[in-house]
């Protein structure tokens, strides 16, 4: 359904968390995927389950299965951010040894950097207050790596700040046309415009890397490519258009604790006290950003 000005805001920032809900189980779920499969699959081969479903919900909706070629550059950000980008940085992050806990973390400054974005996007003029909670974000993010990498800044921390920016422009993006376009249809066409690519990557990938489909692993990629790929995009990207990028997207301050509840349940994960403070000091930079942009 198309975001209308009458909509409620609740009802924005409802849709929202339940994206936020989705997208919380990513990490945990693309950690065990990771088990039995090559993290390239993992992070290509979702999009292909995705995209798979997308077709069927735009040929069962009797739409065409390609946007307008006027709209195809947008399309093609979030491809680039959210089809390609996050789940391709993110994976190759834990991969290379980076937790669960220590990846939420990170990726907490996600809100603020989408915030970004958007003013860059929009054109919007934030109040200096704004650009400070930022920045502190982000000296908090850049002390926790330091002081858990020796000093110095490890590739998977590289990697996730890919992840954060693919992610947070490929949000962006498909907040901006959601705006006119329901939800499930923009990520569905950002999928079906990847295919192409995804599904020849996908299919060597598959031939030339071990496999070892175990329980564990194909439900992680069943997640990953069912929900995280396809199902969390609905409500999040209806929500951000009813309720604003602004005050919709404070929903997503949630994300960090929750990733850490499932690290600590599916993964038996532990993490001390500066993980924990990490996460709280960005969720309030986070929030002071969401409050003062505008």
């Amino acid at each position: 359904m198309v975001a209308s000005p009458g909509a409620p805001r609740g009802q924005g920032t409802l849709l929202a968390f339940l994206g936020v809900l989705a997208f919380s189980g990513s990490f945990p779920a693309t950690a065990y995927a990771m088990r039995g499969f090559d993290p390239w699959l993992v992070a290509i081969g979702r999009a292909v389950i995705a995209g798979v479903i997308a077709l069927i919900c735009l040929k069962a909706a009797r739409l065409p299965l390609l946007p307008p070629r006027h709209q195809w550059r947008s399309y093609g950000a979030i491809s680039l951010g959210v089809v390609f980008g996050f789940p391709v940085f993110s994976g190759l992050a834990l991969d290379l040894g980076a937790t669960t806990a220590h990846s939420a973390v990170v990726i907490g400054l996600l809100p603020a950097a989408t915030a970004v974005c958007a003013v860059v996007r929009a054109g919007e003029r934030p109040r200096p207050l704004f650009w400070l909670a930022c920045a502190a974000g982000a000296i908090a993010i850049t002390a926790f790596t330091l002081t858990r990498g020796q000093g110095t800044a490890a590739w998977p921390d590289v990697l996730l700040l890919g992840a954060l920016v693919s992610a947070a422009v490929g949000y962006t993006e498909g907040a901006r046309l959601s705006r006119e376009t329901p939800g499930w249809q923009v990520i569905s066409y950002a999928l079906v415009l990847s295919l192409p690519l995804t599904v020849p990557v996908t299919a060597v990938l598959a031939l030339t890397t071990p496999v070892h489909p175990s329980a564990q692993a194909l439900a992680g990629f069943a997640y990953v490519g069912v929900i995280s790929m396809f199902l969390g995009f609905v409500p999040w990207y209806a929500g951000l258009a009813r309720g604003g990028i602004a005050r919709a997207g404070q929903t997503q301050l949630t994300q960090p604790l929750l990733t850490l509840t499932w690290a600590w349940v599916l993964l038996g994960e532990r993490y001390g006290p500066a993980t924990v403070a990490a996460a709280v000091a960005v969720l309030v930079c986070v929030a002071v950003t969401q409050r003062t942009r505008t």
